[in-house]
């Protein structure tokens, strides 16, 4: 292929002129979520065998496989399973039904505790993570999970680990979504995401809206704290957790999902605790990129180095991800890893009424930094639409500064996002859009276009593109030679 055969526009050739398709009227902005008895969210293997089957990437040599087994409980009085009671075990080759090794690990049981009128304590299944070892790269493994001693293993499934990192290696479809929930829009989106066959899949945060379903998904109050004046904390329904497991395992139990944390996966319960079902359920290459968290990591896949930050844990310049990002990001090999992608679950560029200028102080933090490593695209979720910038540094066009790209658009119960900040009357008040997590940092804009003002009038010039539908983004990294 030539020079001039070439049509495709890159970001050289940007920046783009602002533009916007906006919302069509005929279609709904959201769909009910699926029920408790919907096919793909029911339980149906029996009692100790695996379900909610989930790979993870660690390395090119190395993969996590996460299942449960057992049942959840739920209801006033629940007592945990014994996680000694069930192996955990991955049988594993290079040829199906020829199993040449045998992996082990953990296995632990989490509850979500609500000791208040009305409300339902749970208490997990079995959740097992085996970090499979002195694989291959670029090779296909066939593979059973489960415990041996009883005849209760899993049937068969494959994975193909990722080539050595390298510039001439790359992932042949990356699959991006935030916010999907488990909606009919969430199931049209993994639908459409399946047939896309990716080889790995980004889920920004926002996972299940467990913490939403007993008002606005399921049968409970449509007003939460109206039902339970007594309780202090809102309930989240853990049994949507493993709905999920269950509605994502035909494309999980096959590529691995690298997941990161965002506001629902909070699901804050009794004694202060936070987050304890995205710690439970998910393996994480933590430890393996030098984190002392889950809550923020980095891989390799091939010749993508990505980063995993957090937007709900400690985020300043004096804390321990902002130290763990610095030492992260120097030592990156850009001649084996050209490419440098970072995610977190709230963007730091959106121009949607929704959620504008939240993580103003996170940005005013981490902005620099992913500045000066020169990380090429910023993935990220929390609004549900779509939006893409073009080249942006502290809110001016800057053709070294990253791209950032808004994904939140997954199909989650909480419907898409229409509202523009610059349109008129659609200006959140400066106390609007309070985070969940860390400090408000609002402020009127000091330069360029929008000088004095605290929203453009206009689409920003910094916004390249910006849509309301519901989907997922695919990532393609295509090597031409001239």
């Amino acid at each position: 292929m030539t020079v001039s055969e070439r049509h495709i526009p890159t970001t050289l050739d940007g920046p783009f002129e602002p533009a916007t398709r906006r919302f069509d009227s005929s279609l709904r902005r959201g769909s009910d979520d699926l029920p408790m008895t919907h096919p793909r969210l029911r339980m149906n293997v029996s009692l100790n065998f695996p379900e909610q089957i989930a790979l993870a990437v660690s390395s090119s040599t190395s993969m996590w496989i996460s299942w449960v087994t057992g049942n959840a409980q739920i209801g006033l009085n629940v007592t945990p399973l014994d996680p000694a009671s069930v192996r955990s075990e991955v049988w594993y080759g290079k040829k199906s039904g020829k199993y040449t090794s045998v992996g082990k690990g953990d296995s632990l049981v989490y509850s979500q505790l609500y000791p208040f009128e009305g409300l339902l304590n749970y208490t997990s299944g079995i959740i097992h993570h085996v970090k499979l070892e002195g694989l291959e790269p670029g090779t296909r493994y066939y593979y059973k999970c489960g415990d041996s001693s009883i005849q209760a293993m899993s049937q068969e499934s494959t994975f193909e680990t990722f080539q050595t990192p390298s510039p001439k290696n790359y992932p042949t479809r990356i699959a991006l979504i935030g916010d999907l929930g488990l909606t009919s829009n969430s199931t049209t989106t993994i639908d459409h995401l399946t047939n896309n066959d990716p080889s790995m899949i980004l889920m920004i945060g926002d996972l299940t809206y467990a913490n939403q379903y007993r008002t606005t998904g399921g049968k409970g109050a449509s007003c939460f704290s109206c039902a339970f004046p007594d309780a202090p904390i809102r309930e989240s329904y853990q049994p949507r957790w493993d709905g999920w497991g269950r509605f994502m395992e035909p494309l999980t139990s096959k590529i691995p999902m690298m997941v990161i944390e965002g506001n629902h996966e909070i699901e804050p319960q009794a004694d202060g605790i936070t987050f304890k079902s995205y710690l439970s359920r998910f393996a994480v290459p933590a430890k393996e990129s030098g984190s002392k968290s889950n809550f923020y990591y980095s891989f390799d896949a091939e010749g993508i180095h990505f980063i995993m930050l957090g937007s709900y844990v400690d985020y300043n310049s004096t804390g321990a991800q902002f130290s763990w990002l610095k030492q992260d990001l120097q030592s990156v090999n850009r001649s084996v890893t050209p490419w440098l992608v970072a995610t977190m679950h709230a963007p730091w560029y959106n121009s949607y009424a929704s959620h504008y200028q939240e993580f103003e102080c996170m940005r005013s933090e981490m902005e620099a930094l992913l500045y000066q490593y020169k990380v090429d695209i910023v993935f990220n979720g929390h609004v549900h639409a779509y939006e893409r910038m073009n080249r942006v540094y502290n809110y001016t066009l800057d053709r070294c500064g990253p791209i950032y790209i808004t994904v939140g658009d997954g199909g989650n119960i909480e419907k898409v996002d229409v509202d523009h900040a610059d349109e008129p009357g659609k200006c959140p008040l400066a106390g609007d859009n309070t985070p969940e997590f860390g400090g408000v940092c609002h402020s009127n804009f000091s330069s360029g276009p929008a000088k004095g003002n605290f929203c453009w009038n206009k689409q920003p010039e910094w916004s390249a593109f910006r849509e309301s539908s519901f989907g997922h983004g695919i990532l393609e990294v295509q090597v031409i030679k001239f």
